[in-house]
């Protein structure tokens, strides 16, 4: 479902990515780990069309982003890290705006998908109050409604839990979860080690720009010698310069 060859993003005397190689499946939750400045959010950024690639191709259910942005990005639903809402519009507004975006027709259809979105993520009853009212967890909530309105085959997320409370954190792990078994790609950046182990079913490692190790979170504790937490893992897997490529991740 993704594919991302030799991709490198090159700033001056700066590379944040440095030619990488992934894989990601149908159905996946996969989580995209990495110290501060690691080259995360610029992957993200690449992968959801927001910046172009110095190098390399990125591959979406099947599609070159490059040869056609319009319909990748059809395809796919982006979170980022800071969401940008219009504060002056109501929760419904907005998402009735994300829906013109995506050149849905305002139907009955549509309607109900809106309705049980904001039902999901708890909204429902602020649906009429105008954004600038809501809270940040709140706010991140309605932009993720509103990368979902489309129903994309892949979501593609930077730092999701960040500024929700533990209830608004475990409603979104499990709309992540019913998005995997419903054949959806989830593809997460996050700081949150606890959440990459509880939900992710494939994880990659990228330090410096480089992926450093890939495969499953039992592939992982194989490659470090020990059998920790994530945490644990993470921490001595990055304290080496060397890779640590742990096997192909799984097709499905």
């Amino acid at each position: 479902m993704i594919k991302l060859i030799n991709l490198t993003k090159q700033y001056k005397s700066l590379r944040a990515v440095d030619n990488v190689n992934l894989e990601v499946g149908r159905g996946v939750i996969f989580g995209f780990l990495g110290p501060n400045g690691a080259g995360k959010t610029t992957t993200i950024k690449m992968m959801a069309g927001v910046l172009k690639p110095s190098e390399g191709r990125i591959i979406i259910n099947g599609m070159d982003l490059a040869e056609n942005p319009s319909e990748v990005k059809q395809c796919v639903g982006f979170i980022p890290d800071h969401p940008f809402v219009y504060e002056k519009l109501s929760g419904l507004e907005f998402l009735y705006l994300i829906a013109g975006l995506y050149h849905l027709d305002h139907s009955r259809e549509l309607e109900r998908r809106v309705s049980e979105l904001l039902d999901q993520f708890e909204l429902a009853n602020w649906k009429e109050e105008l954004i600038e009212s809501y809270s940040h967890g709140m706010k991140q909530r309605l932009v993720m409604c509103g990368a979902l309105l489309h129903r994309p085959k892949v979501l593609i997320v930077d730092e999701p839990m960040v500024g929700l409370d533990p209830k608004a954190a475990r409603i979104v792990k499990n709309i992540f979860r019913d998005q995997a078994r419903n054949g959806a790609t989830v593809f997460m950046s996050t700081h949150s080690l606890e959440v990459a182990e509880e939900v992710c079913q494939e994880i990659a490692i990228i330090q410096k720009g480089r992926i450093i190790a890939r495969g499953t979170p039992e592939a992982l504790r194989r490659q470090a010698g020990m059998d920790g937490s994530l945490e644990q893992i993470f921490l001595k897997l990055t304290e080496g310069s060397g890779l640590a490529h742990v096997g192909p991740l799984s097709s499905h």
